[in-house]
């Protein structure tokens, strides 16, 4: 479909209106680098339970878009449907405990002070 930014009843150009959510600022490196490879694990884990993309998107109940957007690294999915995502895949347990503060040892070295 083409934009056209013309008042077709004056034929004068009209600007799009600039939106900010648009034109986001890229993510420092450490970030894309995550995004991508949270992107490319959750495409392997997919395959490895022989789950195609309809079939795990359906399991998760996100739209195909969205888990499409997620295996191509687009940061701009809530976080909820990547964990949705994650529990659909089995894996949603893992991440949890990867975060949990007492997991690591500055988390249980401070929790007795």
């Amino acid at each position: 479909m083409m934009v056209s930014y013309y008042n077709n009843q004056s034929m004068t150009y009209k600007a799009p209106a600039y939106s900010a959510a648009r034109h986001k600022p890229a993510p420092p490196l450490p970030v894309a680098r995550a995004v991508r490879e949270i992107a490319d694990d959750v495409v392997v884990w997919r395959k490895l339970r022989g789950l195609t993309q309809a079939q795990l998107a359906d399991r998760a109940g996100v739209s195909l878009n969205t888990l499409r957007k997620l295996e191509g690294a687009d940061a701009g999915i809530k976080l909820e449907n990547v964990l949705l995502i994650l529990r659909a895949l089995g894996v949603l347990d893992s991440v949890s405990r990867a975060l949990d503060p007492y997991e690591s040892d500055v988390g249980r070295l401070r929790s007795d002070e």
